[in-house]
């Protein structure tokens, strides 16, 4: 049965594991292993990003702490109810969830923000086993097509009847999958990713995993 979570030095993605190794060189201090799921299992939304950023998560341990995708998710969940807290981009802060949890489709950093098709691939394996060991879970946020399309598979629900698109909504058996774009700063300082349609895309799945069937 696979783990929710790979060994801190994981050797299943060869070239991830090399660059993780360099930035053990060039940044020692940094936490430079795969970033766990931060959150509880008995949740109702899972939220799910594409991988840890290399001076966000790959530096503090914690999924999507320390970088500008942090600062507007983070935000965004505490407008919403959904963590409590003072969000300081540091895993010490003190900032906790509610009924919510967040992990990402590749929990390694990956060379230039890009895993491979193969790295996502084996990566899913933890993905799945997240989503299966949370009982209670009845919505997933998926942040960018790439994790959209993992959770995707991760529930082995065809790709093609559940296209990605900011703000779609799918119901695959009991989750309900809702897509957002990435609220990485390119989104957000290129207009692809409004503040307002990331709050709605947040509230959207709020919304799902409370009055889910």
């Amino acid at each position: 049965m696979t783990t929710t979570e790979p060994p801190r030095d994981c050797q299943l993605c060869p070239r991830l594991a090399e660059f993780r190794a360099e930035n053990r060189g060039d940044y020692p201090a940094y936490f430079n292993d795969p970033v766990p799921t931060f959150g509880a299992d008995h949740v109702r939304l899972l939220i799910v990003g594409l991988a840890p950023g290399l001076h966000g998560a790959n530096r503090t341990g914690r999924p999507f702490t320390g970088d500008y995708a942090g600062d507007l998710l983070y935000r965004t969940l505490l407008a919403h109810g959904l963590a409590r807290g003072a969000y300081l981009r540091e895993p010490t802060d003190g900032l906790v969830l509610h009924d919510c949890a967040i992990t990402n489709a590749v929990r390694c950093v990956p060379p230039q923000n890009k895993p491979t098709p193969g790295e996502i691939k084996t990566c899913r394996s933890f993905l799945s086993a997240t989503i299966a060991a949370m009982p209670s879970l009845r919505a997933i946020l998926a942040l960018g097509k790439i994790a959209h399309d993992s959770v995707c598979d991760a529930l082995t629900a065809k790709k093609s009847a559940h296209p990605f698109g900011h703000g779609a909504v799918h119901q695959i058996g009991k989750i309900a999958l809702v897509s957002s774009y990435h609220c990485s700063r390119y989104n957000t300082n290129t207009g692809v990713l409004t503040e307002e349609m990331f709050d709605a895309a947040v509230k959207q799945a709020k919304i799902a995993a409370l009055h889910a069937l």
